[in-house]
């Protein structure tokens, strides 16, 4: 008897309960059953707590937060205006904004609709901090993204601004909620009311006839508060300084001639033999011989001119050939395959044909430290079997530095030798 159609949070939290007891029933559930009985009990359970529990608890939550809202924007002075302009991208961020059309519904039932012109501020001042960072931003591909972001923003869609730029950068998201706070007040001083809702921003102009001055002093307040502060505040620290240093680290790498049964330091750290390892598949040579890298830069190169041979969906390692018939494996950490790619990248493909020193894989060291597994990267000769041995460099080493060299078939003693002729 009770519909929830028109309700944001009841259906967030019923998607959220069916996102996790998917999840906890592809885990329990044979695999020779799970295609049919996963999708069934999920959905029926799920549409059952939804219509008993979900949706009579939090629909009565959200009307209690409707009627906060309703009576915050009363507050005098433009002061409840300001608070919500200042709080409505966050709303955006957490996907509930969609729950104030009942409140703008409400009110264009008894006069004018007063939220809009607050959202509509709150939307171009996110779009005028975004217009800041895409113009001051050296990072010509940030910038391509952001400008028209914001300008996306400036007529109601404000998505691509906050969660593309303003909320990775947090500075220009909070310079925005500044801007919307006080040009939503100027907006509630000035009594501004549409006679709709659904559009923002330039839109805005259309359903705002009745103070179309006014609309536009409180979107140029908006503008120029969340422009100025961002512009001030933005740095291009974070992204620049990172993007630039891992440039130069591999700008910098020494151009060098690669040498049959070499095998060059594809990682800067420190070297350990393969036995040392943690790892007892590594250590006990079943892959071949090589050597372990302490990482100290996230950068994998490749250790010597040739192909790749294999590489992994994800992205941990990779297999190298040399035109003399060395076979490499690279293995970034030990166990970082249960990590699915999370915090790795290839640049690289089977098949490729790569140079020594080119960039192959980049990986995040902290977070495979945070997800309890070691960093060091086996580095190993995996038909090993094929020579009469290694040798290897151990200690601290640079990208390059030669750290296997590969011992050919040993020559025959002289009397072995003079036995054979006899």
């Amino acid at each position: 008897m009770t519909g929830y159609q028109g309700h944001v949070i009841p259906v967030i939290i019923a998607v959220w309960f069916m996102c996790f007891l998917e999840k906890k029933l592809h885990e329990k559930v044979p695999e020779m059953i799970d295609l049919f009985v996963t999708p069934l009990v999920t959905v029926l359970v799920t549409g059952y707590l939804t219509l008993t529990v979900f949706g009579p608890i939090f629909s009565t939550l959200e009307e209690w937060i409707l009627i906060a809202v309703q009576w915050i924007i009363t507050i005098p002075y433009g002061l409840g205006a300001a608070v919500a302009g200042a709080i409505y991208p966050l709303t955006v961020v957490a996907g509930v904004h969609h729950m104030y059309n009942t409140v703008e519904a409400r009110m264009l039932g008894t006069g004018y609709n007063t939220w809009m012109p607050i959202a509509s501020s709150a939307n171009f001042a996110q779009g005028a901090a975004c217009f800041a960072v895409a113009l001051k931003t050296k990072d010509q591909k940030f910038k391509t993204m952001a400008l028209p972001s914001s300008l996306s923003a400036f007529l109601g869609i404000t998505e691509p601004a906050i969660f593309g730029v303003n909320l990775r950068l947090v500075r220009p998201l909070v310079c925005g909620m500044i801007g919307g706070a006080i040009g939503a007040a100027v907006g509630s001083m000035f009594h501004i009311g549409a006679t709709a809702y659904g559009v923002t921003g330039l839109f805005g102009f259309l359903t705002c006839a009745d103070f179309i001055w006014q609309y536009a002093i409180m979107l140029a307040v908006s503008f120029a508060v969340s422009f100025a502060l961002s512009w001030i505040t933005h740095r291009d620290k974070a992204k620049d300084e990172d993007g630039e240093a891992a440039e130069e680290a591999e700008l910098a790498l020494p151009e060098i001639t690669c040498e049959a049964g070499k095998v060059y330091a594809p990682i800067k750290g420190n070297v350990i033999p393969s036995a040392k390892i943690p790892d007892e598949t590594f250590a006990a040579g079943v892959l071949g011989e090589g050597v372990g890298i302490e990482p100290e830069e996230g950068v994998v190169y490749a250790p010597f001119d040739g192909e790749i041979s294999s590489t992994t969906d994800t992205k941990h390692a990779i297999g190298v050939s040399s035109p003399d018939g060395m076979e490499l494996l690279i293995h970034v950490g030990v166990n970082t395959v249960a990590m699915a790619g999370d915090g790795f990248e290839l640049f690289c493909a089977e098949g490729d044909q790569v140079k020594a020193g080119q960039k192959l894989i980049t990986f995040d060291i902290d977070k495979i430290k945070a997800a309890g597994y070691s960093t060091t990267t086996a580095v190993l000769v995996t038909n090993s079997d094929d020579y009469a041995g290694i040798e290897i460099m151990e200690g601290a080493c640079n990208p390059l530095d030669c750290v296997i060299s590969i011992k050919e078939e040993a020559e025959e003693p002289a009397e072995e030798a003079a036995e054979t002729e006899e």
